[in-house]
């Protein structure tokens, strides 16, 4: 299939007419359209095409669809029945009033060639260099980050119900495309075990048998597998039930096969796969939540005057949120949108982030770090790396007690950290010995280069003064932004498998918030004011006092 580049489409004028009388304030489609003369051509996507085939439709008209459909929450069947019979949507795409739109499935193809490579991720690229250009979202301003779970389309399954289904699943892979090796392999019992979809209660009888006896016939199925078509590369079920198999089983001594244990070492969840139908996603446990599926972290503008403009939608299998951090940025610089002050929380900042971020980006990284020694916090005793003088010029460090320190080892010997150690002749006779170093024969200290450990100095006592306090204030906002995504375009729960495909689900949402907040915005000619502020509020103002105010305003 290939595309035909329709260029300077203009709308019908019956089109237009009847859309301008049945709708004279306007919807968000007629905006998009009006606005930003659209969001995206035809030519923006010649390179996801082949060259030659039959023409399909416009590519440009399919994404406008698409994310009208996110923003107002429809299915493809309904986003399609839009496209018929919507006026604003017609308006939007620029169709006359007896065009019949087209089948629902053309929005599942197009969402699968999205979500081939960074395809969904240049989607974005696109909407926001058309707002940049428009002067809706600029450089060097001021944006904020923050992470949220989303829970899998996959059910949850106990480790019985994986290794079970995932057998099932790998037979109804040969039984599509190699019905002979399951010939004189499958019996009656492998018929009442396998033969429809597992559903079990949470306390099954015999649980260690019946995963014994699944672990063998998932083995006596990959060897005959093995011994039909040797060499060859097994199929997607069956490299996931071969996964599966190393990460929940092993061999004995004696060379039984059977389920592992702690002893044995269970697979980390990082790397465990929870269901045989979408292996990226994650069991991941976070305080008091657990979840499986993924990590969305999204990042906005918050300037004190603009509108917030999602700026980058990252989604991810479990992993810490410093991790995620770089390619935000990186992401951000490619869109030339890069942030002069970049808001997080805690689980973004480290003390390399910092540096890295300053260094090769010039962004100043807003958030708190942590707060020293947390065995000193839990005993409320004794002297952490903060009570003893470093003098980096000297090559030596001095403890509360006065004693100089003997040994000084700079990276790589323990790399990043330089490490000075006190000799036992200096802390066997101190009096402070049981709360400075107990149970060892004298007191190390370890900390980061010069630079990196100026940095952390610097970016502590910045924490307590009140103007940080006030900026960072701000970042709470994006927790409205979180919310905003969860309950009005239910991003909590994935609506598609696979990694890339809830990206995609995410991009075309965040395109849809932005779309939502800027045709709210009200225009240079409009009368409406906004609210006067009551009689208290004017008296806070009048005297100089702080007030609260909407969280989006950035304060």
């Amino acid at each position: 299939m290939s595309i035909r580049p329709r260029s300077g489409v203009q709308i019908p004028p019956l089109t237009a007419r009847v859309a301008r009388a049945s709708n004279p304030r306007g919807t968000t489609a007629i905006w998009v359209r009006d606005r930003l003369d659209g969001l995206w051509r035809d030519e923006d996507f010649v390179a996801w095409y082949p060259q030659d085939g039959r023409p399909g439709l416009s590519p440009a008209q399919l994404a406008t669809v698409c994310v009208l459909q996110f923003l107002h929450g429809l299915s493809d069947r309904q986003a399609a029945e839009a496209v018929r019979c919507r006026i604003d949507f017609k308006y939007a795409l620029g169709l006359e009033l007896d065009d019949p739109g087209f089948h629902h499935s053309v929005l599942s193809d197009f969402r699968d060639r999205l979500a081939q490579g960074d395809r969904a991720d240049a989607l974005l690229d696109l909407m926001l260099e058309r707002l940049r250009t428009a002067g809706l979202v600029k450089e060097r301003g001021r944006q904020r980050t923050d992470s949220t779970y989303v829970l899998s389309t996959a059910r949850e399954l106990t480790r019985l119900e994986l290794v079970t289904e995932a057998v099932r699943a790998a037979l109804e892979e040969l039984a599509r495309d190699a019905t002979e090796m399951l010939d004189g392999l499958v019996t009656a019992e492998w018929g009442e075990r396998y033969g429809r979809p597992v559903r079990m209660c949470s306390q099954p009888s015999h649980p260690v048998a019946r995963l014994t006896q699944t672990g063998l016939d998932a083995r006596d199925l990959l060897g005959r597998f093995q011994e039909n078509r040797p060499g060859q590369v097994l199929g997607p079920m069956l490299e996931v039930l071969r996964q599966i198999m190393v990460q929940h089983f092993v061999v004995d001594a004696r060379g039984q096969l059977r389920p592992r244990t702690e002893r044995d070492g269970l697979a980390p969840a990082r790397i465990r796969i929870e269901s045989p139908y979408e292996t990226e996603a994650r069991w991941v446990r976070r305080g008091n939540t657990r979840w499986t599926g993924y990590l969305t972290h999204v990042t906005e503008t918050c300037g004190e005057t603009s509108i917030n403009v999602i700026t980058d939608v990252a989604t991810v299998a479990s992993a810490a949120d410093s991790t995620a951090l770089p390619g935000i940025h990186a992401r951000l610089r490619h869109r030339r949108l890069l942030p002069a002050q970049h808001l997080v929380d805690g689980g973004y900042t480290s003390v390399a982030l910092l540096d890295a971020a300053a260094r090769d980006h010039r962004i100043d990284l807003v958030g708190p770090l942590n707060r020293g020694n947390p065995q000193k916090s839990r005993r409320e005793k004794g002297f952490a790396r903060e009570d003893f003088t470093i003098d980096f010029d000297q090559r030596q460090v001095t403890c509360p007690a006065g004693q100089t320190s003997r040994t000084w080892l700079e990276p790589p010997a323990m790399a990043p950290y330089t490490v000075v150690r006190f000799h036992a002749r200096q802390c066997d006779p101190c009096p402070q010995r049981t709360s400075c170093a107990p149970g060892l024969s004298a007191r190390t200290v370890n900390f980061l280069p010069r630079h990196l450990h100026e940095l952390l100095i610097r970016h502590r006592a910045d924490q307590h003064d009140h103007e940080w306090r006030r900026l960072y204030a701000s970042r709470s906002g994006v927790e409205g932004t979180v919310n905003e995504f969860v309950n009005n375009h239910q991003m909590r729960r994935c609506r598609y498998r696979g990694l890339a495909r809830t990206h995609v689900q995410h991009v075309l949402t965040a395109i849809a918030v932005n779309i939502e907040r800027l045709a709210q915005q009200e225009p240079a000619t409009s009368t409406h004011r906004p609210r006067r502020p009551t009689t208290f509020q004017q008296y806070l103002e009048a005297r100089g006092l702080p007030r609260p105010l909407w969280w989006r305003q950035g304060k």
